[in-house]
């Protein structure tokens, strides 16, 4: 956050009703530059806690008009930006504070795995509604968040904050880097390239659906509903939509050792995705309905939920796995997991373009986007 950040002040409003921890009082009320000062030691901190990557590069970070990051020779920088809006990408009522600051993260990470980048810095920016500026939503917001960052080694380098008039919206934007030319980019796919998937697909999707039947999660631990059988499948569920897990080793991988000839992450479901790449690269593709990784515990649950596991897995977005093709000559060079996340063929590459189609026993049927999309009409 720079020292000339927009809100327009601090003020508090008496309603809280939108917020899940509005608890405060006068003597707790902060100033905005105060809350900047405070966030700026804690991402000073951590820089010092990180001897060496996106630390040592950051000349200057939180605190002036814009940060500084020295270059290095031989690298080209990554750059991705996520909006999430209340109501539109999240639900106040259905998260924590704690796990909507590691999505804010998660999301932007996920884009740079998805070029093959090593993740460095992030800049978030938010616009919060006055009722909550004093309540603890924030400081669990930015523990979430630099939970996450911890992980990666990833700098907070600035951002801003305003207040909008009742919803909360995050811009969340992070740098990585790679090799000069070594980014891997969604047209690179080529016809009798093998098709991977890390992960399991579906349970992003499941999940929301139990938020929007109802199921609530009151920590990032225990759901709401723990008296039924399956509350702990609930629970896996409920975390694989609020609290997605970027695919960053995964990223490296495939981007150091090029061994992806394209790649991108599923944030709007398997068919939306698929579609993206084939029309980038001017291929098709074929995938199996067999082998597509669907996640056990969609599997397990959704009978009793009216919930079609293949359809979740197919359509469903958010599940943020990589997406990527592989020429033959490079299949055996794939390593079986990383950080403990294995990958699963899936399908192949074809040479007619903007044909994707799923065999499924005998029958083979075209797949068409169906996934996630702002304005669909």
């Amino acid at each position: 956050m720079n020292d000339e950040a927009k809100s327009a002040g601090a003020e508090r409003r008496t309603s809280s009703s939108h917020s899940p921890a509005t608890s405060h009082s006068a003597s707790t009320r902060r100033g905005e530059f105060q809350f900047i000062r405070s966030l700026r030691d804690r991402a000073s901190s951590r820089r010092r806690s990180t001897s060496a990557g996106a630390s040592s590069s950051l000349v200057n970070g939180i605190g002036d008009d814009a940060a500084v990051i020295r270059e290095t020779s031989g690298r080209e920088t990554l750059v991705s930006a996520d909006l999430l809006v209340e109501d539109i990408d999240f639900d106040r009522a259905t998260t924590t504070a704690r796990l909507l600051g590691h999505k804010a993260l998660a999301v932007s990470l996920s884009d740079i795995a998805a070029m093959g980048g090593r993740p460095s810095f992030s800049l978030l920016s938010l616009g919060i509604p006055s009722d909550i500026w004093n309540s603890d939503l924030l400081d669990e917001f930015y523990e979430g968040f630099f939970a996450l960052a911890d992980r990666y080694g990833v700098v907070l380098a600035g951002g801003d904050l305003s207040r909008t008039p009742e919803k909360i919206v995050i811009d969340s934007m992070a740098m990585g880097q790679c090799a000069s030319g070594g980014a891997i980019l969604r047209r690179g796919a080529r016809a009798g390239d093998h098709l991977f998937v890390t992960g399991s697909l579906g349970g992003s999707a499941a999940g929301l659906r139990l938020l929007q039947r109802g199921a609530r999660v009151q920590t990032a631990e225990l759901p709401v509903h723990n008296g039924e059988p399956d509350s702990h499948s609930v629970r896996q569920l409920l975390l694989r939509h609020l609290r997605p897990e970027p695919r960053v080793g995964w990223g490296l991988v495939l981007g150091e050792e090029q061994l992806a000839s394209a790649l991108i992450d599923i944030s709007d479901g398997l068919s939306s995705d698929l579609h993206h790449l084939c029309q980038e690269s001017g291929v098709g593709a074929l995938i199996y309905a067999a082998d597509i990784p669907i996640d056990p515990t969609v599997t397990e649950i959704c009978g009793r939920r009216a919930l079609d596991p293949l359809l979740l897995a197919l359509n469903g977005g958010e599940d943020f796995e990589l997406l990527f093709t592989v020429p033959s000559e490079k299949v055996a060079g794939l390593p079986k997991t990383v950080d403990g996340v294995s990958i699963t063929l899936i399908g192949r590459i074809t040479g007619e373009p903007g044909k994707v189609c799923v065999a499924e026993k005998d029958h083979i049927w075209n797949l068409r986007p169906k996934g996630f999309e702002h304005f669909k009409s």
